[in-house]
């Protein structure tokens, strides 16, 4: 029997595909995982045991990370797509899959497509004044190298609403993939479902991952995000949020409120502290989350 140290490229059925020893080998879980509630994850790094050409996981490594909607684990980068149209963003339900990349220590890159339909203007100026990067098709020149210079080494996962053109983007960055599209249902006003698991390619030295579209994000199905720490998950506060005049701020409604005054001041804008409301208000609702 040989054991290797490797990595989940995709799991579908119970079944998984890992990246070992300059191989791909087809594993199972051992039964163990599933008794200690561990869900092996696009993106794990397992130790595998081979034997008779069987090849089964024995354990899932120390997770840095790992999110629900997609299921991927290990992220380093978190692209979310956003199309100005067909369907139109959905900026509350951006800024919480930002929010949750922020606590989790994965670095968010907003890409704006379909941008022959709407101008990306606005929104591209909104989220890089908040300091986020920002890459809007057709702007950049070539996408695919501007995403490529981000990539050796990482783990990515494309993220965005269905039909705002994630397998798209991913055929133009690699052709050979060759993954499912689907028009916009126009009478859902959003985009079917094309991916059936989330699989990891290999791309410029790092793994992009492709993974089932989202249309609402329930906190819920994640780690709570206590009140306290949401703050710290808005970049742009940071420079204010030691400065309030109350210790315990929520900025929300206070006086002297450091984070109110930048809003004012055109430092911060509306439309991201409206989200940090609404967030805050969930948060305050969630009884798990104050503990």
């Amino acid at each position: 029997m040989k054991q290797f140290k490797g990595m989940i490229r995709k799991g579908i059925g119970g079944f998984y595909d890992v990246e070992a020893a300059d191989a791909v080998y087809i594993c199972r879980a051992r039964g163990i995982l599933r008794k200690e509630g561990i869900t092996p994850l696009a993106g794990d790094s397992v130790m595998i045991s081979v034997e008779n050409g069987s090849a089964v996981i024995d354990e899932v490594l120390p997770r840095k990370n790992s999110l629900v909607r997609p299921p991927v684990a290990n992220l380093d980068l978190l692209f979310l797509v956003l199309s100005m149209a067909d369907p139109a963003p959905n900026l509350p339900v951006a800024d919480k899959m930002l929010v949750i990349a922020e606590d989790k220590g994965i670095e968010p890159v907003i890409i704006l497509t379909k941008c022959d339909l709407a101008s990306p203007n606005e929104i591209a100026e909104l989220y890089r004044k908040a300091g986020f990067t920002v890459l809007v098709k057709g702007e950049c020149g070539d996408l695919a190298e501007e995403i490529g210079k981000m990539m050796p080494e990482k783990i990515a996962a494309f993220a965005g609403n269905s039909g705002a053109g994630k397998s798209t983007l991913l055929n133009l960055l690699d052709p050979s993939l060759g993954l499912p599209t689907a028009e916009i249902s126009k009478k859902l006003g959003r985009g079917r479902h094309t991916t059936r698991q989330v699989e990891l390619y290999p791309f410029c030295g790092g793994y992009l991952a492709d993974s089932p579209g989202f249309s609402e994000l329930s906190p819920q199905k994640y780690e709570p995000i206590s009140a306290e720490n949401l703050p710290f998950c808005f970049r742009e506060f940071l420079p204010y949020i030691d400065h309030c005049r109350f210790t315990g701020c929520s900025h929300t409604c206070e006086k002297g409120c450091a984070v109110l005054a930048a809003m004012e001041q055109g430092e911060i804008a509306p439309s991201r502290h409206e989200s940090y409301c609404r967030l805050y208000e969930e948060a305050k609702e969630q009884k798990s989350w104050e503990k």
